[in-house]
C-alpha cells in the first residue's frame, strides 16, 4: 500500500478506542481526518480500573492535567499491588512502584540486602522503597520534582467519557451504528472500508481495531491468527461487579488469590471495583459468582457478569492497513494491571511509525517486533505468579506450580535463584525492582549475592542499609493520609457540589 494516509478510521470506542481517537486528534489531527465508529448498543467491557505509572508518559503527550483526569474518573491513587495467598496461604506481600534502596555499578541493591539478611541486620525488603512503605502505611501525597511512581485506581467507563470529550474538543468524528461488513481492496486485500447496518460506508486509508474481543477487522476480516497461552495462564473466565464504599480508599490494589483463581479489589473515591478471574475447569460460573459475593465488602451497586476470554496474542498487531489496539491484540489477565498500558503502548508506537505516505512493510515489521518483545516480558511477569508458589491445596494450584513455562522465564528463575541477577532488556516493561519484590514475595531466595558486597566491613554495610532505611522513613513520615490528599487534590466531580 503506497496510498498517502490521510483518513484514520477507529473501529469501536471504549477505552482503547477513545485513548486513540484522543491522541491522534491532538497529535496529528490537523493533517488528518479521524473517525471513530462506535454504537451505543454494544457495550464495553469496561472493569479494568487500575493502571501503573506509564499513564503519565500519555497524559503528558496530551497536556492532561492529573487533577482534572482523577476528579472526572472518580480516581484514587495507586502504589502497588497486594498479593494475599499467592506464595502460600496467608502469605501476602507488596509489589511496590518505585526502586529499592540504591544500585551500584555492579549490581542491584538486593545483593546488599541479601548480605544483611545474613547477617541479620536487615528488615523487610519494602522498608528500602518509599512508595512501598507509604503503601502500607496508607499515605501519599504529589510533591514538586517527585519521580511518578505512582498510578491510579479509576473508572473506566468515566476515563472514556472524559478522553471522548478530550477528543471531539479537538476535530475528530464520532459516527454513531453497528457495522454490519468490512470491505476490502480486491488487489491487495487491505480494508477499504466499514459498511454499517443503516447502509452508510465509511472509507478510510489506515483502520484502528478497538472491537474487543470480536476482533472484527483484525481476526475475522483479516484472518491475522492467535497465539494462545492458555497453556501458561488458564483462567478463562471473569466475574465483575461493584460495591459501595465501606472504608476510605487504600493506595494499592488487593489481589487475593483464591482456590481456583484470584480476586481484585480496587477503590475508588466512591466505590469498589470488585472481581474474580478463575478458570472455569475447576470451578463453575455459579459457584465462581457465589464465592466471590461472599467475599466482598459493601452492598452491590450492580448485577455480576460473567465475561469470557482466551489468553494470549495476536500473531501479527499491525497487519496490512490495520492495527489492533486493546482486546482485538490479545488479552493478558489483569494481574499486573496491564491492559490500559499495553493500549497506550500501541498507540505511542504507532504514532511514531505513522505510515503518513503509505504503510511500508519494514515499519510494520518493527512495529511487530517491538510488540512481541513487549507482551512477552509480559506474559513472563504474569505467569512468574502462578508458577513459583508452594500452594498445592487445589488442583489449579498443583497444576500451575508443575506446569512447563516459557524458556525465557526460566532462564530468569534460574539465574535469580542461584545468583540473586536480574536484568531489564529492551522495550521490556517491567523492571528489575519488579522481578525482585515478586520472585521474593512468591517465596524465591537466590543463593548466593554478588561478591563485591564483601568489599564492605559489616558495620559499613549496616550503616549503608540504615541510612536508606531511615531517609525513607522520614520521607514517608511528611507525607499525609492518602485519602486526606485525595480530597484535597482530585475530590470526584461526583462528589463536588
Amino acid at each position: 500500500m503506497n496510498k498517502s494516509v490521510k483518513k484514520v478510521v477507529i473501529a469501536g470506542g471504549g477505552t482503547a478506542g477513545w485513548m486513540a481517537a484522543a491522541a491522534f486528534s491532538k497529535l496529528l489531527g490537523k493533517n488528518l481526518d479521524i473517525v471513530l465508529v462506535e454504537s451505543d448498543e454494544i457495550g464495553t467491557v469496561g472493569v479494568g480500573e487500575a493502571t501503573i505509572p506509564t499513564l503519565h508518559v500519555f497524559h503528558r503527550l496530551l497536556g492532561l492535567k492529573e487533577q482534572d483526569v482523577m476528579a472526572a474518573t472518580n480516581a484514587t491513587f495507586k502504589l502497588g499491588i497486594q498479593f494475599e495467598n499467592w506464595h502460600d496461604v496467608n502469605k501476602d506481600y507488596l509489589h511496590s512502584f518505585g526502586f529499592l534502596g540504591k544500585d551500584c555499578w555492579a549490581c542491584g541493591f538486593q545483593h546488599f540486602w541479601l548480605k544483611g539478611q545474613q547477617k541479620n541486620i536487615v528488615s523487610e525488603i519494602g522498608d528500602y522503597c518509599t512508595e512501598h512503605l507509604a503503601a502500607r502505611e496508607g499515605r501519599f501525597a504529589v510533591l514538586p520534582n517527585q519521580d511518578y511512581n505512582h498510578a491510579y485506581h479509576m473508572d473506566a467507563s468515566l476515563y472514556a467519557k472524559f478522553l471522548r470529550k478530550f477528543a471531539e474538543h479537538h476535530g475528530m468524528t464520532r459516527i454513531e451504528g453497528k457495522i454490519a461488513d468490512v470491505l476490502q481492496h480486491e488487489d491487495s486485500g487491505n480494508i477499504r472500508a466499514l459498511q454499517l447496518e443503516n447502509g452508510e460506508l465509511i472509507e478510510g486509508d489506515l483502520f484502528i481495531d478497538c472491537t474487543g474481543f470480536k476482533a472484527l477487522l483484525i481476526e475475522q476480516t483479516l484472518n491475522t491468527g492467535f497465539e494462545d497461552w492458555s497453556h501458561w495462564l488458564p483462567c478463562d473466565s471473569a466475574i465483575a461487579v461493584q460495591t459501595e464504599a465501606v472504608q476510605k480508599p487504600i493506595p494499592y490494589t488487593r489481589s487475593i488469590a483464591r482456590e481456583s483463581g484470584w480476586q481484585w479489589r480496587i477503590p475508588l473515591q466512591t466505590r469498589t471495583g470488585n472481581g474474580l478471574v478463575f478458570c472455569s475447569k475447576y470451578i463453575s460460573d455459579a459457584d465462581a459468582t457465589e464465592l466471590l459475593l461472599n467475599n466482598i465488602e459493601g452492598k452491590p451497586i450492580n448485577q455480576p457478569r460473567v465475561i469470557k476470554f482466551k489468553t494470549g496474542t495476536r500473531r501479527q498487531h499491525w497487519n496490512k492497513n490495520c492495527i489492533a489496539v486493546g482486546l482485538s491484540a490479545g488479552f493478558l489477565e489483569p494481574l499486573e494491571s496491564t491492559s490500559i498500558h499495553m493500549i497506550q503502548r500501541s498507540i505511542v508506537r504507532l504514532l511514531q511509525l505513522f505510515p503518513s505516505h503509505g504503510v511500508i512493510q519494514a515499519d510494520v515489521d518493527e512495529f511487530n517486533q517491538q510488540t512481541k518483545i513487549e507482551i512477552d516480558n509480559i506474559r513472563d511477569f504474569i505467569i512468574l505468579h502462578y508458577k513459583v508458589t508452594d500452594r498445592e491445596d487445589s488442583r489449579f494450584w498443583r497444576y500451575c506450580k508443575n506446569m512447563p513455562i516459557p524458556a525465557s522465564l526460566q532462564h530468569r528463575i534460574d539465574m535469580f535463584s542461584q545468583s540473586g541477577k536480574v536484568y531489564k532488556y529492551g522495550n521490556e516493561l517491567f523492571g528489575e525492582s519488579s522481578w525482585i519484590q515478586v520472585m521474593m514475595g512468591q517465596g524465591l531466595q537466590p543463593k548466593e549475592y554478588h561478591p563485591i558486597v564483601d568489599m564492605m566491613e559489616d558495620a559499613e554495610l549496616a550503616s549503608f542499609l540504615n541510612s536508606i532505611k531511615a531517609t525513607v522513613k522520614r520521607k514517608v513520615d511528611t507525607l499525609p493520609a492518602h485519602h486526606d490528599f485525595v480530597q484535597h487534590y482530585c475530590k470526584s466531580t461526583a462528589m463536588q457540589g
